[in-house]
């Protein structure tokens, strides 16, 4: 039985540093579980939501970005895109990234050399004129790019655990393995502010770069929220 509650509730121990994420828009389409299975590491079990297995792609800001003894004025500002899954652990729920695309080669250094994640550094831009954003992203070796255009609507109320929003936002634990070893990251933050949004323009190369080709089109659901500050938790085994 996977707990999704747990993971929720702030780990008694001091964090590692402090970021704050601002204007997410996540979006999501299903992917057949069996061409999703050979992207992900054995050691993790693809989460699924009614049966069903999903990626996304979750482009937002970063400000405040700093160590738990930096002050945070002197903390970095960055905007990241990432593509994921939803697997378990131990039967514990979180996220597996296919990639992480950010707009700061200082971030992206320390990322891939204390965490070991798949960052990339990208030229970034986000824009907003009233409740419309516009994200956009290139790698600049490999013109891997991704742009898209969303209206934010009405605002959710509190998600329920059974919920497809629950599943897809309230995720505290990232999961990633070296070298044989299954290592697990966790955050915390109150929950997400969550609203409903349409995206009416989508051009994505980050799916087909990390193998997820299948998706295609836009997205089947897509969400926005205002953002959270978030606690970061050293890596555990």
């Amino acid at each position: 039985m996977i707990d999704r509650i747990s993971p929720t509730l702030r780990p008694d121990r001091m964090p590692a540093g402090y970021q704050q994420w601002r204007s997410l828009l996540f979006m999501h389409w299903s992917m057949p579980v069996e061409d999703l299975r050979p992207l992900v590491p054995k050691s993790l079990e693809i989460d699924l939501y009614e049966g069903i297995a999903y990626v996304g792609v979750v482009p937002f800001a970063m400000t405040r970005v700093r160590p738990r003894w930096c002050p945070e004025a002197l903390g970095l500002n960055f905007l990241e895109t990432n593509v994921r899954t939803y697997v378990t652990y131990q039967d514990r729920p979180g996220v597996y990234f296919f990639s992480l695309d950010a707009a700061s080669r200082i971030g992206v250094g320390i990322a891939r050399a204390f965490w070991g994640l798949p960052y990339y550094y990208a030229k970034m831009d986000l824009k907003k004129v009233d409740q419309t954003i516009d994200y956009s992203s290139t790698r600049p070796n490999s013109g891997v790019c991704h742009e898209s255009q969303c209206k934010v609507g009405e605002r959710l109320g509190q998600l329920e655990p059974d919920s497809i929003e629950f599943f897809f936002m309230e995720r505290y634990l990232l999961f990633l393995e070296q070298s044989g070893s299954v290592f697990i990251g966790q955050v915390h933050h109150t929950p997400y502010p969550v609203s409903h949004t349409e995206v009416s323009h989508l051009r994505d190369d980050l799916l087909e770069a990390a193998g997820c080709g299948y998706c295609k089109g836009l997205p089947e659901f897509a969400h926005f929220s205002t953002g959270v500050d978030v606690e970061i938790f050293n890596l555990e085994q």
